[in-house]
Parts: C-alpha cells; structure tokens; sequence
C-alpha cells in the first residue's frame, strides 16, 4: 500500500513546477481561510483594483501616462461609490423599512383575495386548503418579521465594518492600482524561480476571469435597470427594492431567476390579486429572464467560461457556502481556476510520460 502510494505521488508530483504550483495554491487557500476575515477588506480592495485595471490598460494604450490613468479611473470608481452609498442605499433602505411595515396590510388583503378562489375555481381548489395556505403564510411571516428585528439589532457591528470599508477600500484600491509594478516585484521575490507551470495556469486564466467578473458586472446592472424600469411602468410597488434582488441572482445561473419568481409574483399578488396587472408582471419577469439568458449572455459572456452547468452549480454551492456573496460571485473564476490547474497538471503529466517513454 505504501509503496503505491509512494509511485502515485512519484508519477504526479515529481516535476518541480507541479509542487510548485500546488503550494502556491495550498498556501493560498490557506490565506483564505484562516486569515479572511481578518484581511477582508484587502481582499475586497484587490478584486476592485483586479477589475479596474482593465480600465487603466484601455487607458495607457491610448497613450495616457499610468499615472494619469490611475487617477481617471480612481475618481470614476469614487464617483460610483459614491452614487450608490448616496443615492441608491437610502432608497432601498426606505423600501425595506415601507415593507416591513405594510406586510400586515398585505398578509389581509392576500387571505380576503385567496377565500374568493373556491367560490371562482371550486372544481380546482377547496376553503380547507385556502385556510392552510393563509397558516402557512401568516407563520412565515411572523417569522420573517422576527429575522427583520434580530437582524436589526444585530447589524449594528456590520454597519460599523460598512462605514470603515466605505473608508479603507477606497486607498487600498488606490495604492494597489498605483504601485502594482513595486507589489508584484516584491511579491516575486518571495516566490520560487521555476514559475513556467503557475505562469501558464495564470495567463490562461487571468484573461477569462477578467472578462466574465467584467460581463457579469454588466449583465447585473443592466437586468436590475431594465427590471426597475419595467416594474415602474407597471406600477408595482417595491420597484426597487424587487429589481436590485433580480439583479443580483443572475450570480446564480439556472437558479437565481427560479428563486426571484415567487418575490415577484407575491409582491404582484398583494397588490392585485389575480388579475390582468398580475398576469402582465408575470409576464414582463419571463421576458426580462429570456432576454438575459438568450441575448445578454451570449453577448457578454460568450465563449467566456467554458465549464458544464453541473461544475457550475457544484461550484456556487462549494465557495457560496464557504463566503457567502462573495463566494457566489467569485465561484465560476474560482472553477475556471481550478479547471485550468487540472488541465495544465494532466498536461504536463501526459508530456512527462511521452518523455518517459522515448527515454526508454
């Protein structure tokens, strides 16, 4: 047993830039995991800086100085943060708080429009299982009310970590984006010479992360701006608040736009029973997920990831799980990371042994 083990190891780890690559990935891993929380916010300032250097690249090839694009592209970053603390949090704090409130008010209109169903539709539905139904809903409603107020007490420590991160994210961002020549050089100097393997691993992955962190992005705001826009015409209430949520599920594919179907047609339901303004927003939800699953998608993602749909939801429950939001918006990177690792291993594998043989 053991000398198999040892012939296993031998025939998958005896090139130096596997074991290389292999530690650099474990020591990372375990960065990750025993020191994240305490280095969030420089995680965080790193996937920001990450993400607008593209923009400062675009930039230099134009000739601009790094300098001067660092600096366009940092106060457009600040503007944005600013819009969204300033303009978009009061509005979607203002829309959690109304719900809260009007949750009872909606809980009775829904029972009053749910006993008239068996006396519409007696052949499909009787008054026993409308008045389980409304249990139901009434019980997970006090039970959401009751998350609201323990969330509320207990999210005072968070919106102290908020306004801190509002603070320090912004000059991380500054000083990796400004002096990510001086970073880099130094973090080689930690790092082995014979990097040929990572090297490899990360060129072809930096390209493809880069582009889909950046199309997501995209396809977040545009189906939260189009989903805000359509339910405003339709004068659904909790525009806001619906539209930011249907936005951030395309995080989740296959899932996310599964999940929001039941905060929609509830809200609609609430406000209008069953009925043509009901049927209309229905509507309106399935076309907005068509377009973005058959248009936006290609679009902006096409030939971006090439990863079967079963390794994507494993992945978006693995590093959800293990981060959270995070974890669900870095999952597909972070398993085109590891596809590409397998693929440059086994290839090297596969080189090793042909090298093997004509040496025999």
């Amino acid at each position: 047993m053991i000398r198999m083990l040892r012939n296993w190891f031998h025939q998958h780890f005896s090139d130096p830039q596997v074991v290389i690559l292999w530690l650099i990935l474990i020591v990372s891993f375990l960065i990750v995991i025993l020191l994240g929380g305490m280095l969030q916010p420089v995680f965080v300032g790193l996937i920001f800086a990450y993400l607008l250097e593209g923009i400062v690249g675009r930039l230099t090839l134009l000739h601009i100085p790094r300098q001067i694009a660092v600096a366009i592209t940092f106060l457009l970053f600040i503007i944005c943060l600013l819009l969204l603390v300033i303009g978009f949090l009061p509005v979607l704090s203002r829309q959690i708080a109304q719900l809260v409130q009007e949750l009872p008010a909606f809980i009775s209109s829904s029972q009053k429009q749910l006993l008239q169903l068996p006396e519409l539709y007696p052949e499909f539905i009787t008054e026993s299982q409308i008045h389980q139904i409304i249990g139901v809903i009434r019980s997970e409603f006090t039970r959401l009310g009751q998350n609201v107020v323990v969330f509320s007490v207990s999210s005072v420590p968070d919106i102290i970590s908020l306004i801190v991160y509002l603070v320090l994210v912004p000059f991380l961002v500054l000083f990796f984006l400004k002096d990510k020549d001086l970073i880099l050089n130094w973090s080689k100097r930690l790092l082995p010479e014979n990097l040929d393997l990572a090297v490899e691993v990360w060129n072809e992955v930096n390209g493809q992360v880069a582009n889909y962190v950046r199309g997501k992005i995209f396809e977040i705001l545009i189906v939260w701006v189009v989903s805000y826009v359509t339910f405003s015409l339709l004068g659904l209430q909790f525009a806001m608040l619906l539209s930011f949520f249907i936005g951030l599920s395309v995080l989740v594919p296959y899932l996310g736009a599964t999940v929001m179907t039941l905060p929609v047609a509830l809200m609609a339901f609430f406000q209008w029973g069953v009925g043509p303004q009901f049927t209309y927003t229905i509507i309106a939800y399935g076309i907005i997920q068509l377009i973005d699953g058959n248009i936006l998608v290609p679009l902006l993602l096409s030939e971006v990831v090439n990863l079967h749909p079963v390794a994507i939801i494993v992945a978006i429950l693995v590093f959800g799980g293990l981060w959270g939001i995070w974890g669900l918006f870095l999952a597909i990177p972070l398993a085109t990371l590891v596809h590409a690792v397998m693929k440059a291993w086994f290839s090297k594998l596969k080189s090793h042994e042909e090298l093997m043989k004509k040496g025999v």
